[in-house]
Order: structure tokens, then sequence, then C-alpha cells
């Protein structure tokens, strides 16, 4: 077995697993962005337009 293959092998498996979360954090920001943007109007208000 060759020892740099593993390590290779190991970093871009930490690497990859570390930008997963990373874009999964910025989209859960800019979710919550856009919820304060455009907030969902409430049942009582919906009713009231009807």
């Amino acid at each position: 077995m060759d020892n740099a293959k593993w390590t290779f092998g190991l970093t871009m498996m930490i690497v990859g697993m570390g930008g997963t979360f990373l874009t999964l954090w910025i989209l859960s920001l800019v979710m919550d962005t856009l919820k304060k943007i455009f907030p969902l109007a409430s049942k009582a208000a919906a009713s009231e337009k009807k």
C-alpha cells in the first residue's frame, strides 16, 4: 500500500465534506434571508382577502 494514495484520498474526502457543508450553510443563509424579505402571509390575513 502506498501511503501517499491514502493521504490524498483522505484529504480529498475531508475537503469534499467541508465543501458540501459550506455549500449547505450558504444555502441556508440565502433561504433565511429570502424568508425575511418575503414572509409568509398569516392565515387570518389570507382569509380576509377572500
